[in-house]
């Protein structure tokens, strides 16, 4: 059959979704009433869109986000406090582009986790690599990286994170060591890449969690001057969520 050395050709070239449509195609009598050009284009686009799901689940993988949620799964209504607009201009990652941060503030459980993975998601949507770190754990592999001589490689590796996405901010004072190396970090990425924190922690608190007030007033100046503020109101999604039935009294 004349077309299988072109099948294999499609497979060695690793054109498999281009090499699946033409089988569609030589298949379905219906595609013979299109023009060449018409069919070319289909098998192109068909090529093009299995390349950039392959990308994007690539880069999904790598940003280890901890919830699978996606602009479209937000609940915007107004008594979460979110601007709907703001959010939807956010998720096209302009803000990204030009290396700004987000601050995504409320209480416990009210979904800054979800919200910080559905801008991340989005992110990854729009070709940005991400990173997404519970802060205690993230502060524990820089620790990590002093002791085995990796830390320079370690700080190299964030800064070319285009958006890194640190959750549980300040949740518990940091030590000397720890507020350096996020200072380094944070140095490393300020004007260059764009940051994203959830936190409990009202920012007028943020200060009184570093040992040192000049460490923390440089932190705080490459993070928050430059941040968009997202204040997420409403009571806790896991007590909304609960199947268990809440008591009346």
């Amino acid at each position: 059959m004349l077309t299988q050395p072109l099948f294999d050709k499609l497979t060695q070239l690793r054109l498999s979704a281009f090499r699946v449509a033409l089988e569609e195609q030589l298949q379905n009598p219906q595609y013979a009433e299109l023009t060449f050009e018409d069919r070319l284009g289909l098998l192109v686009d068909r090529e093009c869109t299995h390349r950039e799901n392959n990308r994007l689940k690539r880069r999904l993988k790598a940003a280890r986000l901890p919830l699978p949620a996606t602009m479209e799964d937000l609940d915007l209504s107004p008594s979460r406090g979110l601007d709907r607009r703001l959010i939807l201009q956010l998720a096209q990652g302009e803000w990204i582009r030009q290396h700004l941060n987000i601050l995504v503030l409320g209480p416990t459980g009210v979904g800054k986790t979800f919200l910080a993975s559905a801008l991340a998601h989005a992110a990854c949507r729009h070709n940005f690599n991400v990173r997404y770190y519970r802060t205690s754990r993230f502060l524990h592999e820089t620790e990590l990286s002093h002791a085995d001589g990796s830390y320079p490689n370690l700080l190299d590796a964030f800064a070319r994170v285009q958006l890194l996405v640190l959750d549980d901010w300040l949740r518990d004072p940091l030590t000397r060591l720890q507020s350096q190396d996020l200072l380094e970090i944070l140095d490393d990425r300020y004007d260059r890449a764009s940051t994203l924190v959830a936190t409990q922690v009202p920012v007028a608190d943020w200060h009184a969690r570093f040992p040192d007030p000049t460490i923390a007033d440089a932190i705080l100046d490459r993070l928050v001057h430059n941040a968009y503020r997202l204040a997420l109101k409403g009571e806790s999604r896991r007590k909304v969520d609960s199947a268990l039935p809440m008591p009346t009294t």
